[in-house]
C-alpha cells in the first residue's frame, strides 16, 4: 500500500505571514497523524521562510509515524538532519532562492557528492533517498550513489495530465521500473492532486510513499484537513 506523507510546509507559512503560533505547527502534524497520514515530511529552506529549524527540532520527539526530512544538503541542513535523525532524507537540489523545488539531481554528475552524503546518512541509520526528474539513467545513477529510494518529481506529469494522462504517465512508468530494477524503493511528489493521484498509483502500484502538502492544503480550506487527508487515502487506495 502506498503511504501518505503529508508536507506540512505550507500551514507554517500561513502562521509566518502573521508571525505568533496560529497555526500551530506541531499540532498540525500530531493532527495529520490522528487522522490517518502515515508519515510528515518537512522542507526546511535556509531562509525559514515556512518551516524552521526549531519546527523540525519540535516535531521530531513528538510524532510516532515516518518523519521524513527535505532539502539541500548544505552544512546546516546536514547538521539540522544529523541532530534529529528523521527516519528518511530526501535529497533536493534547490538552489536558495527557489520558491519550490522545481528539478531534480543530476545523479551521474554529482556522483561524487552524492555518495558521500548517502554514505554519511546511512551510517546514521537513516533512509536515504534522492529527488530526480523522470529519468532511468538518474535511477539508475542514484542507485550508484548509494541511495535507499529515489522521489520522483512529478510536476511534469501534473502538468501534462489534464490533456493526456496515458503521456504524463509514460515516462514516469520507466523511470520507476528502472528504479525497482535497481532494487531502489519509490517515492513520488510535487502537484499531486487528488485529480492526478489514483491514476499516478494506478500505473505505478509499487510507489512507496507519495508526499503530498500543497494541494492538500487547499483542498483542506474548503474540505477540513481531517477530510483532506480522508480524501487522499481514498484515493491512494483506488489503484
Amino acid at each position: 500500500m502506498t503511504r501518505l506523507s503529508v508536507n506540512i510546509n505550507k500551514i507554517a507559512t500561513l502562521r509566518n505571514a502573521r508571525g505568533g503560533n496560529m497555526p500551530d505547527v506541531v499540532k498540525a502534524a500530531l493532527d495529520c497523524e490522528s487522522f490517518g497520514a502515515q508519515g510528515i515530511t518537512v522542507h526546511p529552506r535556509p531562509d525559514e521562510r515556512h518551516i524552521r529549524y526549531s519546527d523540525v527540532r519540535a516535531i521530531r520527539p513528538l510524532i510516532s509515524t515516518e518523519f521524513n526530512i527535505e532539502g539541500n544538503p548544505i552544512p546546516s541542513f546536514i547538521g539540522l538532519v544529523n541532530e534529529v535523525l528523521p527516519d528518511q532524507v530526501t535529497l533536493v537540489p534547490d538552489a536558495a532562492d527557489a520558491i519550490t523545488s522545481n528539478a531534480g539531481w543530476d545523479t551521474v554528475a554529482n556522483r561524487g557528492f552524492l555518495t558521500e552524503v548517502c554514505a554519511a546518512f546511512r551510517e546514521k541509520g537513516i533512509r536515504t533517498s534522492i529527488f530526480i526528474d523522470p529519468d532511468p539513467r538518474m535511477a539508475e545513477g542514484a542507485a550508484l550513489c548509494g541511495a535507499q529510494r529515489v522521489e520522483l518529481y512529478t510536476a511534469g506529469y501534473a502538468e501534462l495530465y489534464p490533456k493526456d494522462r496515458d503521456a504524463a504517465i509514460g515516462p514516469y512508468l520507466e523511470a520507476a521500473k528502472a528504479a525497482r530494477d535497481c532494487g531502489l524503493g519509490l517515492n513520488a511528489g510535487h502537484d499531486l492532486s487528488l485529480e492526478n493521484l489514483a491514476w499516478f498509483v494506478h500505473n505505478i502500484p509499487w510507489t512507496d510513499e507519495v508526499s503530498i502538502g500543497h494541494a492538500l492544503i487547499c483542498d483542506a480550506l474548503y474540505l477540513g484537513l481531517e477530510e483532506s487527508i480522508r480524501s487522499y487515502l481514498g484515493e491512494i487506495a483506488k489503484k
